[in-house]
């Protein structure tokens, strides 16, 4: 299995999970017209894709799912409260799913549905298995893990999962109380700090690969997300911690190796 991010952010999130049989993408958040140019960045037709799994309704995940579906023919697949608030009811090829229900979504790729806590919205993290067993996570926008979804990554070989805010910057921001206290609510989104220690508790010996994603322009950086997060697994962690960004995409991760595949030549 491949796992590319084509971009991660608050104006857009996109991940796109490669097999030898099957192309599937884990959110649709950019313009129809940016998705396309940023698969064909990585060599992927648009034609190639076999669905589009839409975590949540917010549309930095969900912005041009139902019209790319209609336009690649991909199946669009989301959970019934997601569905009811984009109004995917008649879209004709429309499946849901149920929350920690399998999804076969390829000949050789199936997809679990984990419930996380998100603020107005029934979003799930996904965790996705190869036909070998080897197991991806994509985890985005929630305010705490859940025991279950901690069981889960536990057993994951890569781990994609959000490290939105530095507490202190947030905190010292020009962001309104209300705000801050959302954010940092149990349905807001993971900090620094929360994310190093989730994947602390999650820890194994074969987890190969980490991206950290979704990191706030405002509240993050890049450098802030990555020590912290290390400080609390370097002793047990050996694989490869990468940062997907905005702009994407820059890499691929593998199963079954822990160096990513640097993308070349984007402009």
């Amino acid at each position: 299995m491949e796992i590319t991010h084509l971009g991660s952010g608050s104006r857009g999130n996109s991940v796109l999970l490669s097999t030898d049989e099957s192309k599937v993408l884990v959110d649709c958040g950019f313009s129809l017209k940016r998705m396309e140019s940023r698969l064909d960045m990585i060599g992927v037709k648009s034609s190639e894709i076999d669905a589009i799994v839409v975590t949540h309704h917010h549309s930095d995940h969900s912005g041009s799912a139902a019209r790319a579906s209609k336009k690649w023919a991909s199946t669009l697949m989301s959970n019934a409260e997601t569905a009811r608030r984009m109004e995917w009811g008649n879209h004709q090829n429309f499946t849901e799913f149920s929350d920690l229900e399998r999804i076969e979504a390829g000949g050789d790729l199936s997809l679990l549905p984990i419930p996380v806590p998100h603020d107005d919205a029934d979003n799930v993290a996904i965790i996705a298995r190869s036909s070998e067993g080897k197991r991806a996570s994509i985890v985005t926008d929630l305010g705490e893990a859940t025991d279950e979804l901690k069981k889960h990554l536990s057993a994951c070989s890569h781990i994609s999962i959000e490290a939105n805010y530095e507490y202190s910057r947030l905190v010292g921001g020009p962001y309104p109380d209300s705000l801050k206290r959302r954010i940092t609510g149990r349905g807001g989104h993971l900090s620094n700090t929360q994310t190093g220690q989730i994947l602390n508790e999650v820890m194994h010996e074969g987890l190969e690969s980490v991206v950290l994603c979704h990191l706030s322009e405002n509240n993050n950086r890049p450098h802030l997300a990555e020590s912290e997060v290390l400080m609390r697994i370097c002793d047990s962690f050996t694989g490869d911690l990468s940062i997907s960004k905005q702009s994407g995409p820059e890499f691929t991760h593998w199963l079954g190796q822990s160096e990513p595949e640097r993308i070349t030549g984007l402009s």
